[in-house]
């Protein structure tokens, strides 16, 4: 483990600060051609994908957040930056996120890593000498290294990034319902709801569950909800084999994982021991920056996205 050089803009020492300054603050950048692709799925749902960057450059997958999407701060900065890198960029929706419900009862959760490996086992059969890399913020970093770890020697990626993870679900699950960060579980319980209960209407869940007004936290929501719409039996079960600390030891990707101590969704004893880390994987953790904040600069009005410097520099060494 070592800790990376990253030191938080003055006027944002605190976690919180560092959390919320890129998604209330940040300009939106609106000048990145996108291309829109609709990738359709075998069990007929599909996944939308945004694509950035044109030639024969290494293809860099973006894995989004809890309820993130395109419009997540760290989406279109870091595509931004894969195109300056003469790379193509790859923005993967999960399903029911990119603004239109999914066709299917179910959804997507913290360990479905069956449509990454889909999409991606596509991406390279369409491109076999090509060079794959990919990213992954909070959830779909727990994802991505879920996915590494369960695909071991036979994954294809030439190196990964993973930020902000919560490697350990129950640890998150407690931890965003104390203090000031029970905000954030309102706010992912908001979107949950208002996505939710307009698909229901369209695509019936099958299942038995309570009025989705009743459920206070995250952990009754994967209760009630994501664990018996993905075929888990309740909470603890989801949790335990979703959970990706458990699959570090087996990644052979080159990866990187960037967490900082004082991330307001998770303690700090969620992060991994070097033991449990594959002689693959580097494991830096800074003393601040927030959930996906990292936010440095001397002045306010000229901030610096720390990640948007650290990720190319970590994939430039391994996708050249």
């Amino acid at each position: 483990m070592s800790e990376e050089t990253f030191k938080p803009a003055w006027w944002l020492r605190n976690p919180h600060l560092q959390t919320l300054w890129p998604t209330l603050c940040r300009p939106a950048i609106k000048n990145l051609p996108l291309q829109h692709e609709r990738f359709e799925l075998p069990d007929g749902d599909f996944v939308d994908l945004n694509w950035v960057g044109a030639g024969t450059g290494p293809i860099v997958l973006l894995l989004h957040g809890f309820e993130g999407s395109i419009e997540s701060h760290y989406a279109k900065g870091m595509l931004q930056v894969i195109k300056q890198n003469g790379w193509r960029g790859v923005f993967m929706h999960f399903r029911g996120c990119s603004g239109e419900p999914n066709r299917l009862p179910k959804s997507y959760h913290s360990g479905e890593t069956g449509d990454v490996h889909t999409v991606m086992a596509a991406l390279r059969q369409r491109e076999p000498d090509t060079r794959f890399a990919a990213v992954g913020f909070s959830l779909g970093g727990n994802v991505l290294l879920k996915w590494l770890g369960e695909t071991g020697n036979d994954n294809f990626l030439s190196a990964a990034v993973a930020v902000s993870v919560p490697f350990e679900l129950h640890n998150s699950a407690t931890r965003i319902g104390q203090g000031f960060s029970q905000l954030y579980q309102w706010y992912f319980l908001k979107c949950l709801r208002d996505r939710l209960e307009d698909k229901f209407q369209k695509v019936p869940p099958q299942i038995n569950y309570p009025p989705l007004s009743e459920l206070r936290t995250i952990k009754d929501f994967d209760d009630k909800i994501t664990a018996p719409l993905h075929g888990f039996n309740g909470v603890h079960d989801y949790y335990n084999k979703s959970s990706s600390r458990q699959y570090l030891k087996n990644i052979r990707v080159p990866t990187l994982l960037l967490n900082a101590k004082d991330d307001p969704f998770m303690t700090e004893d969620v992060i991994p021991r070097p033991q449990e880390l594959s002689p693959a994987v580097k494991l830096e953790v800074t003393e601040a920056g927030g959930h996906v904040g990292f936010v440095a600069g001397n002045f306010p009005w000229r901030p610096e996205y720390w990640l948007e410097k650290r990720v190319p520099r970590f994939l430039q060494e391994n996708l050249l």
